[in-house]
């Protein structure tokens, strides 16, 4: 057997050999042959460097959500829709004399503006960014990578949840400078209740923008914006409406969660309002579960 030295005196028969590949055997007229199982390693972990694998689950969702969250802010169209309407909103409501709310009329306003905002970030904003992500093939392409789908979804919930959390944050000081008071047990029921509707409008989201096509969905979300937010306007519209109307209203997403989240706010639970959330955001959800398509 031809072998040479190394300056080390080492020889070359004298090194690390990879272990006999395994075989399998394969049956055919003339006999038996045997050929390399191709699903077993025939190399030792760690021979080769770098070790090429998957990144951790939870690495994966991490730099998922911190793509997601990076395009949305870099979005001047989601910005107008997630922070400027709602400042402008919060802003004006509060210091120009639009109808009689009474003294106490900033704290109607911040929930009804914060309600606003979770609808715009969660709901319109959401839906017609996974609309064209899959027009574009983004969501397909995706797909091909180690990250599940799971880990997609999660990625655009977790970057729609930073969002709302800033949102809240900025309105939560401006309605604070405008006169706004809260109590620590409101700001913690408002917490939950946003997290809920953000939850909730989200699967919305999700269900309208991963089952019709980019510009079908450019314009329902913008529509159903507009539609949800005048039936939410309407519970602090007028005193003088009929119990019956303020009911119906409290049945949609939008009005269940403004007056949900001003209760909240104000130390108290507005059960009704969180049953109508729970149901929406239930059946959306598995809806979007089922008919969620990536292409």
């Amino acid at each position: 057997m031809f072998s040479w030295n190394s300056p080390d005196g080492i020889c070359a028969h004298d090194a690390v050999e990879p272990p006999p590949p395994q075989t399998a055997s394969v049956s055919f007229e003339g006999g038996l042959v045997t050929k390399p199982a191709l699903s077993a390693n025939r190399f030792e972990p760690g021979i080769f460097a770098p070790a090429p694998h998957p990144a951790p689950r939870a690495a994966m969702l991490f730099a998922q959500t911190r793509l997601d969250l990076v395009l949305l802010l870099r979005n001047g169209e989601q910005l107008l829709l997630t922070m400027f309407i709602p400042i402008t909103l919060l802003v004006g409501l509060a210091l120009l004399p639009f109808g009689d709310m009474g003294p106490d009329k900033i704290d109607k306003i911040v929930p009804a503006v914060m309600m606003v905002a979770v609808m715009s970030t969660a709901f319109t904003g959401q839906a017609i960014a996974v609309g064209f992500d899959r027009r574009y093939g983004a969501l397909k392409r995706l797909g091909a990578t180690p990250l599940p789908r799971w880990g997609i979804v999660a990625g655009k919930s977790g970057a729609v949840l930073l969002v709302v959390i800033l949102q809240a944050v900025l309105l939560g000081s401006i309605g604070f400078a405008l006169g706004w008071r809260p109590g620590l047990a409101g700001l913690a029921l408002g917490a939950v209740l946003i997290a809920l509707g953000t939850a909730t409008f989200a699967a919305m989201g999700l269900l309208l923008g991963g089952t019709l096509k980019a510009e079908i969905v450019l314009a329902l979300a913008n529509i159903l914006w507009f539609v949800m937010l005048g039936i939410a306007s309407v519970v602090f519209a007028s005193e003088e409406l009929p119990e019956i109307v303020h009911t119906l209203v409290r049945l949609v997403p939008s009005g269940a969660l403004a007056v949900a989240l001003e209760h909240a706010l104000s130390g108290s639970v507005d059960w009704l309002g969180v049953v109508v959330l729970l149901i929406w955001g239930t059946v959306a959800g598995l809806l979007a579960a089922r008919w969620f398509r990536f292409e």
